[in-house]
């Protein structure tokens, strides 16, 4: 049964959305995860990007960029345990990539981009609270300046000293299980002010059961897609077997098989169907 607007926490994608919506919450936090100046930024939440029916496109959490400089922000939450970061860091970073640069448009042209994911587990043995990873030159171990970089939280974190406490106190914030009194934290708090406000609003009420239909619609047709898909599927192989059949004039074995799918099954096993 899916979650009420009520119970949902900064780890439901819809809420960490909600709230990363309001530009200032979400420049507060590109500057406290990557400990550098950013400008002003408009921020798209749930951005869906797909080239090709056939290729696998990309729901963001979260992209932001910033006025002047055109650099964007890819952040999402992870919750549950992902072993392909690094794979889905390479693939977000190229969707961004092609959805910034128009054709004809040199390279140089390309924007720095970020993606940043905030893991609710320890996505490496050494369980620090933040991962930074840019492309380099292995023989000379310079960077390689591509305007690219993944950063990687975790709330499992143990090295408090070596990362600043704010961002300790966020990430702590993200890995409780429930909604605690107020922190003494002034950006924890803002956002635990602004999830009560959202909680309260019945514009954001109505968002929600509005994304919580289209969702059910979309689980529908997959599902729906599937078991055509398998019956398509189906009838070929036993389309196959048919053909087989009758080029060793078994016909008798082909009146038996329409009326017992035991024996179907096993005609099927014998011609490797």
């Amino acid at each position: 049964m899916r979650k009420k607007l009520q119970d949902l926490t900064i780890k439901d994608a819809f809420m960490f959305a909600a709230v990363m919506s309001d530009t200032e919450q979400c420049r507060h936090l590109l500057e406290l995860v990557l400990e550098m100046p950013i400008l002003e930024v408009d921020v798209i939440t749930e951005k869906s990007i797909s080239y090709h029916p056939e290729y696998h496109g990309v729901r963001l959490d979260v992209l932001a960029e910033e006025a002047g400089t055109k650099r964007r922000f890819n952040v999402e939450m992870q919750v549950k345990t992902e072993h392909a970061l690094a794979k889905r860091s390479r693939y977000y970073h190229a969707q961004m990539d092609m959805d910034a640069l128009f054709a004809g448009e040199a390279y140089d042209k390309l924007s720095d981009t970020y993606v940043i994911f905030i893991c609710d587990f320890a996505p490496f043995a050494s369980e620090l609270y933040r991962y930074s990873v840019r492309n380099m030159i292995w023989e000379t171990k310079e960077p390689l300046n591509d305007g690219s970089q993944t950063i990687i939280l975790s709330t499992k974190g143990k090295n408090k000293s070596e990362v600043s406490i704010e961002l300790v106190n966020f990430l702590e914030y993200v890995g409780q299980e429930n909604d605690e009194p107020a922190s003494d934290d002034d950006y924890v708090r803002r956002i635990q002010e602004q999830i009560k406000r959202i909680k309260q609003n019945r514009d954001w009420e109505g968002k929600y059961m509005l994304l919580e239909e289209m969702m059910r619609d979309e689980r529908m047709e997959g599902m729906q897609e599937g078991l055509k898909k398998g019956m398509q599927q189906g009838q070929e192989r036993i389309n196959q077997l048919i053909i087989l059949l009758s080029k060793q004039n078994r016909s008798e074995d082909i009146i038996k098989a329409a009326s017992d799918k035991e024996y179907q099954e096993k005609l099927l096993k014998e011609f490797n169907l």
